[in-house]
Parts: structure tokens; C-alpha cells; sequence
């Protein structure tokens, strides 16, 4: 059941009219998203499409679809992007932002020491001039959607739009 004050609830809400940086690719279970706010290109957030608010909570299917979308985002990223890994980070916790998600972010070589790990979120707090555009944003989840679809999984996640 959606709940109005959530974020990721109102975009589900609007499914049919989101632009490309709010639904690079979906299945029936989950939609993924480029980050808001952040300086990274490539910065995805793997939603649930129904309102959850603990792992815990995640379907069986909705537990293995979102492992097999982790390991295809973290590969699609390292192929657009050239990063030497990915960082996987839930926490769902931010006022509006309950909702379970998964951001998966492209941890580039080149990534300063002082934003490893968990400090890899100070890029999402970043002064406004640093963070990406919505049509750069739109940019990424278009390059990363044409990758996803020319590289298909034979199993796991239906594919994406």
C-alpha cells in the first residue's frame, strides 16, 4: 500500500510520466532510479514498486529479484562508467525516504579517500553548482537503460522498458 508523504510512493504514482532519470529500467518488482542530488554520474536507486519499509518486509521473490538487480546494475555500471566496483548501501531511513531502496554507486579509481565507503553519500550533499543536472541525470539513465537492454539477463528480473 503506498503512503502519500513517501517518495518513492508518489513516484509510482506518476509510473506513466516519469522522466528517464526516475525509471532508467523496471520489472513488475522493482524500478530503478538515478539518484537526486548527487555529483556522481551513474548513481542508481533500486526501489520496490510497492510500499515497504524494512527488508524484512521484501517478498521472497522481491528478496531474490533485488540481489540478481544488484549484480546486473554493478555490471552495467562498470561497463558505462569504468568503475572498479560498486557500492551497495541501504539504510532507508531519511524523513520521506523510508521506503526500502538500494543505492548501487560506481566507485570510480580515481574516487578521493576522504569519500570512501560510507563517506561516498557527503557526494550527495555536495553544493548545488556540483551536483548533476536533471538532464545529465537523464543522460546517464538513458545510456545505462540502452546498455541494460542490449546486454539481457537469460534469468532473474524481467526486463526493463
Amino acid at each position: 500500500m503506498a503512503t502519500p508523504e513517501c517518495y518513492a510512493c508518489g513516484k509510482e504514482a506518476e509510473f506513466d510520466d516519469l522522466p528517464p532519470r526516475e525509471c532508467v529500467v523496471h520489472d513488475r518488482l522493482w524500478r530503478v532510479a538515478h539518484a537526486m542530488d548527487t555529483a556522481v554520474g551513474g548513481w542508481l536507486v533500486l526501489l520496490p514498486r510497492r510500499h515497504v519499509t524494512a527488508v524484512h518486509d521484501l517478498t521472497d521473490a522481491e528478496a531474490a529479484a533485488s540481489g540478481v538487480w544488484q549484480v546486473r546494475l554493478s555490471r552495467a555500471l562498470r561497463s558505462v562508467t569504468g568503475c572498479v566496483k560498486t557500492y551497495v548501501v541501504q539504510f532507508a531511513e531519511a524523513e520521506s525516504f523510508a521506503h526500502v531502496h538500494f543505492h548501487i554507486v560506481p566507485r570510480m579509481a580515481d574516487l578521493r579517500p576522504e569519500h570512501r565507503g560510507p563517506r561516498v553519500f557527503e557526494l550527495l550533499r555536495r553544493p548545488e553548482q556540483e551536483r548533476l543536472t536533471a538532464d545529465q541525470a537523464d543522460r546517464w539513465a538513458l545510456s545505462l537503460r540502452a546498455h541494460l537492454h542490449e546486454h539481457p539477463t537469460t534469468q532473474g528480473p524481467d526486463r526493463g522498458r
